[in-house]
Order: structure tokens, then sequence, then C-alpha cells
């Protein structure tokens, strides 16, 4: 077993599946599926059991999923404090970003860190706000932009800026000419919403839970421009965080503010360890300044 195989193994462990956790590593399906072959012959037990296209983790995965997490983290650190005895040498950024995030937010962050250091390679991945904080966690992503606070255990956040969930309806909804609309007006509104994986259903859901009521989710669709471009040709109506609708110039569709009670939510920088990734979230925060700002 070495550290290779145990970082495929929690690529393979929190994806579910080869294809996706395949092109998280960048390497091919086979060659993934035969390190996990090889890891599970050097250990004697069985890792995944096959559940149609999902790869269920057993408990000896489950158990080697805890003791992972820290091994890796480890390295890394040995890593990043190794780093300081190489010459210069181009670094690398990984962000996670949700896609419910300002897209306005992405090119104005490329733009401005690359102003700031010009030899920093920046990668961006656009996730769900549970993506996020895994590949945190693992090592897969340095930082993440995402909705606080953050749900897992070990991580820490900084405040960026605050938005809130509103109504999106088709112009002919027959709630159109009300100019808010309560929330438990809204409880009854059969909907379209994200997947119960984005943290903008589970807050729905959480705060209908509070009147004793469940979303009537009619239809999910895993992508929020789906979902804008889709509401024009139905009856349903969606929640989505109210500045999305300064990216998504969508026509036939109108933006409701909900009431009784105000639903915020607050967007900030996720991370691991502060004091070793002080540096960089320092330059996220002024490369972010004023990023979210309303025209």
């Amino acid at each position: 077993m070495d550290f290779r195989q145990l970082r495929y193994f929690v690529a393979l462990y929190e994806e579910g599946h080869v294809g996706r956790a395949a092109e998280r590593l960048s390497i091919s399906q086979p060659a993934l599926s035969q390190q996990i072959r090889q890891l599970e012959s050097d250990l004697d037990v069985g890792l995944f059991q096959r559940s149609g296209r999902r790869l269920l983790p057993t408990l000896a995965a489950h158990t080697l999923y805890n003791h992972a997490l820290p091994l890796l983290d480890g390295m890394e650190r040995a890593r990043e404090a190794l780093r300081s005895f190489r010459g210069p040498g181009p670094r690398s950024l990984s962000i996670g970003v949700l896609q419910t995030v300002n897209a306005s937010l992405v090119p104005l962050l490329l733009e401005r860190l690359q102003q700031a250091q010009p030899q920093l390679v920046v990668k961006l991945y656009e996730l769900s706000g549970v993506d996020i904080e895994r590949r945190l966690l693992s090592g897969g992503l340095d930082i993440g932009i995402g909705f606080l606070p953050p749900r897992q255990p070990g991580l820490h956040s900084l405040a960026l800026y605050e938005d809130e969930l509103q109504l999106v309806i088709p112009e002919n909804h027959p709630l159109r000419e009300f100019r808010k609309v309560s929330l438990s007006q809204a409880a009854e509104l059969p909907m379209l919403l994200l997947g119960e994986e984005f943290r903008i259903r589970q807050i729905w859901q959480e705060q209908l839970a509070l009147l004793g009521r469940r979303p009537q989710a009619q239809a999910e669709l895993n992508h929020m421009n789906g979902i804008l471009d889709s509401l024009p040709h139905t009856t349903l109506a969606s929640v989505l965080p109210g500045r999305a609708r300064q990216m998504h110039a969508h026509r036939g569709l109108l933006w409701k503010p909900l009431s009784e009670p105000r639903i915020p939510l607050h967007i900030g920088l996720v991370y691991r360890d502060a004091q070793r990734q002080q540096a960089m979230i320092d330059l996220l925060r002024t490369a972010l300044d004023g990023a979210w700002e309303t025209p």
C-alpha cells in the first residue's frame, strides 16, 4: 500500500463511481480499477461492492477512509514544509466554486490572481457544496468558495458576502403579481429543484421542515442553468440565490423575494488549516475584494 493508492481509494470512496473518480484524478478508468484491485489484494480485504452503476464502500472501506484522510493530509503538510528548500518554480492553486455563486466572480478572480501572481497556476472546479468539503478534507482542493458555515468538522471559513434565497417563477405563474411571497405560500408550490446533494436544496428543506412541510419536488436537475432554461416552459417554481438573477438574464422569469421569514445565504472561503493557509487566504480575500458588490 502506498500514498498513490490511498489517493485513488479516497477519490473512488468519495465519488462512488469509477468514471468520476478517474476524471477527478486525471487517469484512465482501467488504471484506477487496477490500482484498487491491487490495494484490495495487498490488504486482503474487499473495499467496494457494485450496486447498479455505483460502488458501495464496505465496512473495511469506511475504516480505511477514516485512517487515509489524516495520512494524506500529513503527507501534503510534509511536502509543503519542504517546498521552502526547493528553488522557485510554478505553484498551483486548486479552488472549488459553487455553481450557484455569482458567475462574474470567476473571470474576475482569475484576472486578479494573474495580476497578483503571474506564475500561479489556478485550477477552478465547479462543484456542489458537499464535494467542495469532501475534496478539501482529502487534499483534492486547496480552498473552496461555498455556503457557510461548513458542514464537515475540521473545516474553517471566512465570510465574503450575503445573498438570499428567492422564488423563481415563469412570467405566467399565478403568483406573478406578488411583490413578495411568504415561505408558507412557496411551500405549497410544485417545484423544479436542484438535487438533494446541493446545499441550496438542503437549506430549502431545512426551512420547510420548520413548518412541518416537505418540498413539493415535481422534477430535479443537477445544474442551475438547466433549471433556468426549463422554467419558462413549465408551470413550476424554483428557489435559487437572488444574485443568480444578475448572471443569468433569462427572459420569461420573475424573481420574488421570500419573506416570513427571509432566508439569508452566507458565502465565503472554506479551508482546512488557517495557520498553514493564511497566505493563500489573504491572497484570495484581496483578489475577491468588492467582487460581489451589486453593480
